[in-house]
């Protein structure tokens, strides 16, 4: 049966508030948490970038909902063996509620190291090492390891869960959809895109979990959610490969500039009308996800919760 969870903003909120969201999307009747994982925001108005392992430590404690990063890259800003560890501490402080989400990320968190940034057939080539190793280091087995892209030497983790943590990938194009399927145990994306989907299943993930997030704002008219959605996150809307490519929040809102506001308000369900927000739901699920996560952009977290619980909740409670 499919589930509904809260989309956790690390490039828009600081860590305290994350969890406080998080203790009060639990309260609201959300069944599970995405937690985003950068370096930089999109843009300066967005204004945060906590370090996403720091935060994920805290839920653990703090609500008893299970979480997947959407999404860590393990190729170049952090070593896939360091991946591996933070993932293993991770799903043992969540008891095995832990996903680790991994994607091929983006210039602007990874080329802060000032490697060369590769095409994307190389980035799913180091994804694919990555995950190799994450697997071999959750065994709990000391390994080796001197592949194309990585070198690993006499690495252990010491503190492991019962059971490793699933591994799901990130795919926002049929390339990337056919390796979630191939080497994943699940599958994320934020399109509600059947072609996505079916080239996950026929590549090996038929019977894999699903999940896809997206963006809303609720607020009290739908000029005032449009407003503030393309205020803060007009970079949602970019075409092609932009996100991937470019390297800093600057860039970001150079592109974002071309974006007008009729562009968000046909793509973000926005204002105090439950109907957007249920059919895009129900977009997701018709398509067959079988996890759905929502976030609110904006301050007006709990003001977005009271309308989940009165409005959009009940029609799904079934």
């Amino acid at each position: 049966m499919a589930s509904l969870g809260y989309f956790l903003s690390c490039e828009e909120f600081p860590p305290n508030e994350l969890v406080r969201q998080a203790v009060r999307a639990e309260a609201a009747g959300f069944e599970r948490l995405w937690i985003s994982d950068h370096f930089h925001p999109w843009n300066d108005k967005q204004g945060h970038s906590p370090f996403v392992w720091s935060v994920i430590g805290a839920l653990s404690q703090a609500c008893s909902l299970p979480v997947t990063t959407a999404v860590t890259c393990p190729i170049m800003r952090i070593h896939p063996a360091v991946v591996a560890q933070a993932a293993a501490t991770s799903a043992t402080q969540l008891d095995g509620r832990f996903v680790l989400g991994l994607g091929t990320g983006e210039a602007l968190n990874e080329h802060i190291t000032g490697q060369h940034w590769p095409t994307s057939a190389i980035r799913r080539q180091m994804l694919e090492e990555a995950v190799e190793i994450i697997r071999n280091l959750f065994s709990g087995e000391q390994i080796s390891h001197h592949g194309r892209y990585f070198t690993v030497e006499n690495a252990r983790i010491y503190t492991v869960p019962a059971q490793p943590a699933p591994i799901y990938i990130s795919g926002f194009g049929p390339h990337a959809a056919r390796l979630a399927g191939r080497i994943g145990d699940g599958y994320q994306s934020t399109m509600d895109s059947p072609e996505l989907l079916a080239a996950f299943r026929e590549a090996g993930g038929e019977g894999k979990p699903t999940q896809a997030g997206f963006k809303v704002c609720h607020a009290p008219t739908t000029e005032d959610g449009v407003r503030t959605a393309h205020d803060l996150w007009p970079n949602e809307h970019l075409p092609g490969e932009l996100a991937q490519i470019l390297s800093t929040p600057s860039h970001f809102e150079q592109a974002s500039s071309l974006v007008p506001e009729s562009t968000v308000e046909q793509a973000v369900p926005c204002g105090p009308d439950p109907k957007p927000y249920i059919e895009r739901i129900r977009a997701f699920l018709d398509v067959g996800y079988d996890e759905v996560y929502i976030q609110q952009i904006g301050p007006e977290q709990d003001r977005f919760f009271d309308f989940w619980e009165s409005e959009i909740a009940p029609e799904f409670a079934a």
